[in-house]
């Protein structure tokens, strides 16, 4: 089941599927992150608006803008 970040709450875990075809500004700079297909994360906390989004990926916390973390396909695991 593909979703996207917004779906998840603090806690849950999930991995990278793809990216949305309107996401090509941010595509290339998520995948310089290191947020590539494949790759397991989970989401450690929202901020109080919901913007910006705290991930840990690849033994490191990310933090991501709603536009970027929109553009992220993912499964929940």
């Amino acid at each position: 089941m593909m979703t996207n970040l917004k779906a998840l709450a603090a806690g849950d875990s999930g991995k990278i599927t793809g990216f949305e075809t309107s996401g090509k500004a941010y595509r290339k700079r998520l995948l310089a992150m290191g947020l590539t297909p494949g790759t397991p994360f989970s989401i450690t906390r929202f901020a109080p608006m919901g913007d910006p989004i705290e991930i840990k990926i690849r033994g490191f916390s990310l933090t991501l803008r709603k536009d970027e973390a929109a553009v992220l396909l993912i499964e929940k695991v």
